[in-house]
């Protein structure tokens, strides 16, 4: 089964897409792992895109389908989760599925408010030494400031400040947004209200996908 899975920024797609695939018995394809992966075991995609990150610049729409082209084309089944972002993104993808045969089976799409998302992202807490993940409300570490896996210090990205998210969710509106129009009148179409508890969006998108595959 090949899912897609997009949304607004704090909406919960990593979250829900690694709970979803290890359930469904798929890969999890998160863009930014899949970009460091290729860096890190040195493929020819993944060089050329080290070569445009190192230069400060985004790397090119052909080349991330090259690198999905190149993790899917040996596993049975796969979550998309952060890409596309757009509409040429999606164009793309479609014609290098086609090159390989494939087809999504659902395509969902998450939607909260944006004080559900302001509130979930301005909570994130980062481990600085192991890389673990808190949250201030939802889930908090037992002391304040220290992360419970190592004791490393817990930060706030830059990226989650509230000004820096105001401007994540208008550029997610002007770029991201337009793939509603691109993709709600499929036949594998589906929205999920995702301003619920975890484990609610979780029962209604895993319900979902399951009434995609039949």
């Amino acid at each position: 089964m090949n899912v897609l899975l997009f949304g607004p920024p704090g909406v919960g797609k990593g979250t829900q897409g690694q709970r979803l695939a290890r359930e469904v018995g798929i890969v999890h394809l998160a863009m930014g792992d899949l970009l460091r992966e290729a860096v890190r075991q040195g493929t020819e995609a993944g060089k050329k895109a080290k070569a445009y990150m190192d230069a400060g610049e985004l790397v090119p729409d052909e080349l991330v389908v090259r690198m999905i082209e190149d993790r899917i084309h040996n596993v049975q089944g796969f979550l998309l989760d952060g890409f596309p972002r757009n509409v040429a993104q999606a164009r793309a993808l479609d014609a290098m599925l086609d090159r390989q045969g494939l087809h999504l089976d659902a395509i969902v799409f998450m939607d909260a408010s944006e004080e559900t998302l302001l509130e979930r992202l301005t909570g994130r807490l980062i481990c600085r030494a192991c890389g673990f993940g808190f949250h201030r409300h939802y889930s908090p570490p037992k002391i304040p400031g220290v992360c419970d896996q190592c004791g490393g210090e817990l930060y706030q990205r830059e990226d989650d400040r509230e000004d820096v998210i105001a401007d994540r969710l208008r550029v997610y509106r002007e770029q991201t947004a337009p793939l509603l129009s691109y993709y709600r009148n499929r036949p594998v179409f589906g929205m999920v209200d995702a301003n619920g508890g975890a484990d609610e969006v979780y029962e209604k998108l895993l319900r979902m996908v399951k009434q995609a595959d039949g």
